[in-house]
């Protein structure tokens, strides 16, 4: 872990602007948040509480398709929280480019850990040079395996595609199928897709990003329509439970958590979640075999969901009071922990699960690539992929007009 944060630490800083925030303090001790981090972000609020006696914190939690439907028209009415999950870079309607361009966030950088995030998180943190995000967390995804499960059906974790399909038959043979999966909230679409995108579109192409934005590559004309075949190829071979378009976030974590499932393909967060539905239960994260090849294999990391400040909150100085908790070592352990994500600053002390070494070893080893929504040019193209999805899970379009559509939404530009 030492040799992760030193990597994070050596990468340039950039100097931090003054935002000049005044403290709109008063009296008022209250503090009202809006999450998506439920599981994880309730220990945070408590810790916050016991450092800081007499404030009382109203949060809310919601699941990220109806968080993003809200905050936009909270923001707009003047009813928004004093503090909100931010997505980094600009994905999605709750991104940091989104919610920050119109101002509707408060400028963070005059905050101490500000000028601390290493470049890579600055990026998806920053808008035309300001921080708006506090972002606590490295996250990755890949397949996260019940140990138990697996144990009890006398199968080990597939290393290549072909074992992968295997490993998929093998499962739904024995009445547990390989994975759970969740589409019914339509934000899970993307995951397995993120995984098998990271090693049949980046290991051949590191500068596919770039090539997208130069209008040099498009997402039709890539290898994106080889991991498009290769998820529908998966439900093919039986690798998902049944009617994965009925079943719900919550409810694939209960599949996976209590061995109803071997596991599900997801984000590393999901191992704090599966451990509160079975607190004795042990889950390993591995890269998705995506090719034949395991020295091909990349995995999707990079900063996760961060918090932002209304730049209208009622409480200001109680918001970056607890912006400053979230960035600090204590806070940022708490949250990592909980969470099972990996601390963006060096010196955060967060014990890491042991269920990620995989995930850790990727990271030091240069073998990941960021999230495919974080810097697409506006949020309209994610919000695309995720209903395509679905429409391909119902066999209502194709996986080439899905591509299509992206592109063309893509080249619309911001």
């Amino acid at each position: 872990m030492r040799r992760v944060l030193a990597a994070v630490a050596a990468a340039s800083l950039l100097a931090a602007c003054s935002s000049g925030t005044d403290s709109h303090s008063g009296d008022n001790q209250t503090l009202t948040i809006a999450s998506v981090d439920q599981g994880s972000i309730e220990k945070v609020v408590e810790a916050f509480k016991a450092a800081n006696p007499g404030v009382t914190v109203n949060l809310t939690t919601s699941g990220a398709d109806q968080y993003q439907q809200q905050i936009r028209t909270q923001l707009a009415s003047g009813t928004a929280p004093d503090v909100m999950t931010v997505w980094p870079g600009n994905g999605n309607p709750g991104a940091t480019y989104v919610l920050a361009e119109p101002g509707y966030l408060l400028d963070l950088s005059d905050q101490p850990w500000a000028a601390e995030l290493p470049d890579a998180f600055q990026k998806v943190a920053r808008y035309e040079g300001k921080t708006y995000n506090a972002v606590f967390g490295l996250n990755g995804i890949g397949a996260v395996y019940n140990d138990q499960a697996m144990t009890e059906a006398g199968l080990t974790a597939p290393g290549t595609w072909t074992d992968l399909l295997a490993f998929c038959k093998a499962a739904a043979g024995k009445g547990t199928p390989a994975f759970a999966l969740g589409i019914q909230d339509n934000w899970v679409t993307q995951i397995a897709l993120y995984a098998l995108v990271a090693t049949t579109v980046y290991s051949a192409d590191r500068d596919f990003d770039t090539r997208m934005a130069a209008g040099q590559a498009t997402f039709a004309g890539s290898r994106w329509t080889t991991a498009m075949a290769k998820y529908q190829e998966m439900d093919a071979a039986g690798c998902f439970q049944k009617d994965p378009l009925g079943t719900g976030y919550e409810a694939s974590q209960t599949l996976a958590a209590t061995g109803k499932t071997l596991g599900i393909i997801q984000g590393n967060w999901i191992i704090g979640l599966l451990k509160q539905k079975n607190p004795s239960g042990t889950f390993t994260m591995k890269a998705l075999p995506a090719t034949d090849d395991p020295a091909s294999f990349l995995m999707p990391a990079a900063a996760g969901a961060g918090y932002g400040v209304n730049a209208k909150a009622e409480n200001r100085e109680l918001a970056l009071r607890f912006i400053t908790f979230v960035m600090s070592p204590a806070g940022m352990a708490t949250f990592n922990e909980a969470q099972g994500s990996l601390p963006t600053l060096p010196g955060a002390g967060t014990t890491v699960d042991p269920g990620l070494a995989e995930l850790t070893t990727y990271v030091e080893g240069d073998r990941t690539v960021p999230f495919m929504d974080q810097l697409w040019p506006n949020a309209k193209v994610q919000q695309t992929m995720l209903s395509g999805l679905q429409e391909v899970f119902s066999d209502q379009t194709g996986a080439d007009r899905v591509l299509e559509d992206m592109d063309t939404d893509y080249q619309a530009g911001s």
